[in-house]
């Protein structure tokens, strides 16, 4: 699990996208969820060309779990046993999200169907795979499971489908369990050493609170249930934000200026805390929130630009096979 680099070229004979790691399903997250907080905020040709990234990106990631599934199945059982596995459930939820948003209501309901048909397997062998001291990745079990909440409660208010708020329900309730889990055998080193995906610490409670304030905004929920839910938000906010404030310390303390795939998984959860923040201002009725959001929105898109450049600085293209004959 601790392998997150992405190989540069792939072995002789086999499709270019066989180098990937299955964490590289992060950087379809950040640009998923980049594209849903510029929504949120207007910006939608920024949004779209986001959003595009964020396909192309899914459409890659989904042809290499399918040569894995039929080809190559010894990698992709040990994949599978790894925390970065559920990315591909996470990245299949914020994709569904934001074609929601946009008005698919069929295409988003099929990529929850997916998502929901991928989690319940890759969920358990990464639960029965758990280690005493593991990084941040950890917290993807979290993660994946509040991605399914999010994309059905905005399936449920799209759609008025109150069934859909209450399995939204139960995948929140679960995520939080699965986020203690996840607390109980993080290593807490990985502040400090981490190299990148200890910043899902965070996000992990950043996307609860962007599922709980969908909950909160939903009309399925009234009274003390409707306040509970908001109180929900407020608090897992307001630790995803406490814990933005102590990675971004540790990042300054402890300067790692070097590419690693994994720095996907810290452009995500600056994306998702930003996002939430967005999220989270009207239902809630705190209304500072929004300005927040959209200052911490511009600050995870120039991360995404760094990463980005970083990327291609790392990893130029691919040389021509006649150019080293």
């Amino acid at each position: 699990m601790s392998a997150g680099r992405v190989k540069a070229f792939s072995p002789p004979g086999r499709p270019w996208w066989s180098g990937l790691t299955p964490a590289a399903g992060a950087a379809a997250m950040a640009a998923g969820i980049l594209s849903i907080g510029m929504h949120l905020i207007g910006r939608e040709v920024l949004s779209l060309a986001a959003l595009v990234v964020a396909a192309a990106l899914w459409l890659v990631l989904a042809a290499d779990f399918t040569v894995l599934l039929v080809a190559d199945r010894g990698r992709f059982r040990t994949e599978a046993h790894t925390p970065p596995a559920l990315t591909g459930v996470a990245a299949t939820s914020v994709l569904g999200t934001r074609l929601s948003l946009l008005g698919l209501q069929g295409f988003a309901a099929a990529l929850l169907a997916l998502a929901a048909l991928l989690w319940p397997g890759l969920l358990l062998a990464v639960v029965r795979h758990r280690q005493r001291r593991m990084p941040g990745g950890v917290f993807l079990v979290c993660v994946a499971t509040q991605g399914l909440a999010v994309l059905a409660a905005t399936l449920a208010a799209a759609l008025h489908q109150d069934w859909l708020a209450r399995a939204a329900l139960a995948a929140f309730c679960l995520g939080l369990v699965l986020y203690a889990l996840a607390l109980g055998h993080f290593d807490f080193r990985e502040v400090l050493r981490g190299a990148g995906d200890q910043w899902v610490a965070g996000g992990a409670l950043a996307i609860t609170a962007l599922a709980a304030s969908k909950l909160t905004a939903s009309p399925v929920w009234a009274g003390s249930a409707h306040t509970a839910l908001r109180t929900a938000t407020l608090v897992t906010l307001a630790l995803s934000l406490a814990w933005y404030a102590v990675l971004l310390a540790a990042e300054l303390r402890q300067w790692r200026p070097h590419y690693d795939m994994r720095r996907w998984a810290t452009v995500f959860p600056l994306g998702m805390t930003a996002t939430a923040c967005l999220s989270a201002a009207a239902p809630t009725g705190v209304g500072w929130l929004r300005p927040l959001g959209v200052v911490l929105l511009w600050i995870a898109a120039g991360a995404w630009l760094l990463t980005f450049t970083a990327l291609l600085a790392t990893h130029p293209a691919r040389p021509d096979p006649k150019d080293t004959a």
